[in-house]
């Protein structure tokens, strides 16, 4: 179940599960497969909404010295000023996913693959985030943003994940400048570690 935290502030921060991210994922997808193609770069490649519009197949390359698949994008710097490029990471089976649409919807290497706005992209993960609230009878669905989406993934790969990734090469591939501003994913309270914890 998708987990929760109010901060002071009023606001609600969500951290979902690989399943749910996958659920959501589908939830987009039922609609248009752009979407879900949209949700996927968050979901699995922990990109910010803003950066989701950025990428295009000629960005995406394969590494034959990390036998990875990476792509560059330009992001928002947490030390504050221009935007900072950095080499992200996508699973095999997101880029296996990312190819068969851009063939298929016949893009071009230079077309961004979601030629949408940052806000359209934030709209579709309410979207899809609503579709199973409702039909999960579930409403803590109805609190989960695109930024949740960036936080359950670092928190996979920091926390949950039986094989953690090093906070540094996180830093490099998430796009966080400093420890600083990574450092609150590090203890994250997903169920999985509350129950881990208070056993």
């Amino acid at each position: 179940m998708v987990s929760l935290q109010e901060a002071g502030s009023g606001q609600v921060k969500c951290w979902l599960s690989r399943d749910e991210c996958s659920k959501l994922e589908h939830a987009a997808g039922t609609v248009d497969w752009k979407r879900e193609i949209a949700i996927q770069l968050m979901t699995q490649c922990g990109l910010r909404s803003d950066e989701v519009p950025k990428v295009a197949m000629e960005d995406i390359r394969w590494s034959e010295e990390g036998e990875c698949w990476l792509f560059e994008i330009a992001g928002k710097n947490t030390d504050g000023g221009k935007p900072k490029k950095r080499d992200a990471w996508m699973p095999e089976e997101t880029e296996r996913n990312v190819s068969k649409y851009v063939r298929e919807r016949g893009l071009s290497d230079e077309e961004p693959l979601v030629s949408v706005s940052p806000s359209s992209v934030r709209r579709w993960v309410r979207e899809a985030a609503q579709t199973i609230a409702e039909e999960a009878e579930n409403n803590r669905w109805n609190n989960v943003s695109s930024h949740d989406l960036r936080r359950s993934w670092a928190t996979w790969h920091l926390v949950e994940r039986p094989d953690p990734v090093d906070v540094r090469t996180m830093m490099a591939v998430g796009g966080w400048s400093s420890y600083s501003a990574i450092e609150p994913y590090l203890d994250a309270p997903t169920e999985k570690r509350i129950g881990a914890a208070m056993r």
